[in-house]
């Protein structure tokens, strides 16, 4: 997936390269450098040069190795970063006239947060930066902090980590963490004091804005073992397709066991999914005339009624209790249901459909019908299975999925339309599902059953923390309706597992540095869902323990694999060497943020 805000961001940093005054840096045509053959940034900058993106001198050099002032300084910050918040207000400083080329520059990179003036009012624009400097502003602009010790750090990765400056220690702890140290040509010497090359500036904010996917050598980038967090999710969601592991009250207890010894903290057994609840319902008794029903369809060698008499959710947060286990009950299936299910069957006035009177929706093989969102009898039967959990059972919170919402094609049913017609002069709804303005009407309708969801909800129970697994927010809300974005701002989700099945690696850190993620990870415990596998689809353990540091790395809340039987099954790796993978990733005990016993969540960006 193309990630066109992120490409942007990277762009309009380079062209801070040529925003310097033509006096100091002259534009040129497009074409080779010549200075730059064989030099320890050749990578990085012929990348640049070849997106047609900076420009040299007018003789064609690049000259690498040429200071870079503080102006020039700001004015790279300015182009790189526009989006970064002002923590303070403007100030004039006396050296810095109202007519100075990088005024604007100087002004906004002091307002953010990345540079400061010196005393009497000064802020020096030709004083040549030197590197600890560069690294002290951009850990300050973008509000970097270390997890670590930072001495313990400094002194393991550097021979002369005595020499950087008491002030600038915790900051050049956070840099080595955040992967922002370039050092050439001794990877273990900061030489801090040392006057920052264009080369060395363009290397640290290319490191800034494109981390691991830098085209820079690994051999001059500082890779700091990334700490094992004391507190994170731990998380796995427990499904019953292509697993067993939800059908025996034996197998669940194994299944709690292996997971509390390799240091997990939640579990997300899933509770509704094919029309169908996995725990004894009398709201789904009175609705489907099933109670419930463990085994789905597509198991067709094994009995329907296995598990009858079992409360498999009460057993669950038996043994989540006995493990230290958090249980998190997942609503899965949300408004979707199979087309041939009872509850379709029963309720055919509660099917929404498309603009041409189809219903069903193909996912895979598996036929799909939608149960209608916006109408009330929908509404209550959703809402009365959720207090039902919340009400009767010791969860610790419930999970909405991606499928708490609709696809953007529905809603051309007869109670949708009058609905639509009444609130718009008598007007039918737009024939084009995307059309703006029906969008937005649509999915501003789920977001006001969510208030009433949340409401209710902790209502009924305080302390359940309404946690939300959704995918990323354009594709949710421009294909499912499902504003999430908004429902966080107005507060009425408390944790988010966002769902990055990606296998490419640049891919899953665009998704992961999204502005909607990175707001909402301000307020709320977001955490990041990694796919462990599917029957079809095995996942290298590599690949796991890679998305893992890379969360880490970042800052998130934690992690939540999907799902519990891929995670040993399906490989080409062992099932014990998959358990030693995730041994190796959480090595010790964790506990889980929750907004619920701290009011005062503030997440590490």
């Amino acid at each position: 997936m193309f990630d066109f805000h992120h490409w942007q961001l990277f762009r309009v940093f380079l062209l801070s390269l040529s925003l310097i005054p033509v006096a100091t840096l002259p534009a040129r045509a497009q074409s080779a450098f010549t200075d730059v053959q064989g030099h320890w940034a050749q990578s990085c900058i012929e990348t640049l040069k070849t997106r047609r993106i900076i420009n040299g001198y007018q003789d064609g050099t690049f000259r690498p190795n040429a200071p870079v002032t503080r102006a020039e300084f700001a004015t790279m910050l300015d182009v790189a970063f526009p989006n970064t918040t002002a923590g303070r207000d403007a100030v004039t400083f006396m050296d810095v006239p109202s007519s100075y080329w990088a005024i604007p520059a100087i002004r906004t990179a002091y307002q953010r947060g990345f540079l400061s003036g010196y005393p009497g009012n000064r802020f020096n624009p030709m004083e040549n930066i030197s590197r600890v400097q560069a690294w002290v502003s951009l850990v300050s602009g973008l509000n970097y902090s270390p997890q670590g010790e930072p001495q313990q750090l400094l002194s393991e990765m550097f021979d002369d980590a005595g020499q950087v400056p008491s002030y600038a220690r915790n900051a050049i702890a956070a840099a080595t963490e955040k992967r922002l140290i370039v050092n050439y040509p001794n990877l273990r010497r900061l030489d801090s004091d040392r006057i920052a090359t264009r080369a060395d500036v363009s290397a640290f904010l290319c490191q800034a804005l494109m981390g691991r996917t830098s085209p820079l050598s690994s051999d001059y980038v500082a890779l700091a073992p990334i700490p094992i967090p004391n507190s994170e999710i731990r998380g796995v969601w427990l499904t019953n397709i292509d697993s067993d592991v939800l059908f025996s009250q034996r197998n669940l207890e194994r299944a709690m066991k292996r997971l509390a010894d390799l240091n997990f903290n939640t579990v997300y057994p899933t509770v509704w999914n094919w029309g169908y609840t996995l725990y004894p319902s009398q709201v789904a008794q009175r609705v489907t005339g099933t109670s419930m029903r463990l085994v789905t369809p597509l198991d067709r060698n094994r009995d329907p009624n296995l598990g009858q008499g079992r409360d498999m959710l009460k057993e669950a947060i038996a043994e989540g209790k006995k493990h230290g286990l958090r249980v998190i009950p997942w609503f899965e299936f949300g408004f979707m249901a199979p087309a041939d299910s009872e509850l379709a069957r029963r309720h055919p006035h509660w099917i929404t459909e498309r603009s041409d009177g189809t219903e069903v929706t193909m996912e895979g093989e598996h036929p799909r019908v939608w149960l209608n969102p916006f109408h009330p009898e929908v509404q209550q039967f959703i809402l009365d299975l959720l207090l039902e959990i919340v009400t009767n059972y010791e969860v610790d919170g419930i999970q909405l999925d991606d499928h708490l919402g609709l696809p953007s094609e529905y809603g051309y049913d007869d109670y949708t339309v009058s609905l639509y017609k009444q609130e718009h002069n008598g007007n039918s709804p737009p024939t084009d599902p995307k059309d703006p303005a029906w969008l937005r009407w649509r999915a501003d309708k789920i977001t006001t059953f969510k208030e009433r969801m949340f409401r209710e909800i902790k209502a009924r129970n305080p302390k359940a923390i309404v946690s939300l697994s959704p995918n990323p927010q354009e594709f949710s809300y421009e294909y499912y309706l499902a504003d999430w974005a908004t429902w966080e701002q107005r507060g009425l989700v408390e944790e988010i597992v966002l769902q990055l099945y990606r296998n490419d690696i640049n891919v899953f850190i665009e998704e992961l540095e999204r502005p909607e993620v990175q707001a909402a990870r301000r307020n709320i415990p977001v955490g990041i869902g990694i796919l462990s596998g599917l029957r079809g689809r095995p996942i290298p353990m590599s690949q796991i323990q890679e998305q893992v540091e890379v969360v880490r790395e970042k800052g998130f809340a934690g992690v939540s694999f999907f799902f519990y039987e891929s995670m040993w099954s399906w490989s080409d790796e062992t099932s014990t060497q998959r358990e030693r993978g995730f041994g190796e990733l959480f090595p010790n005990r964790a506990d889980r943020p929750s907004v619920i016993d701290n009011e005062n969540w503030q997440s590490n960006p």
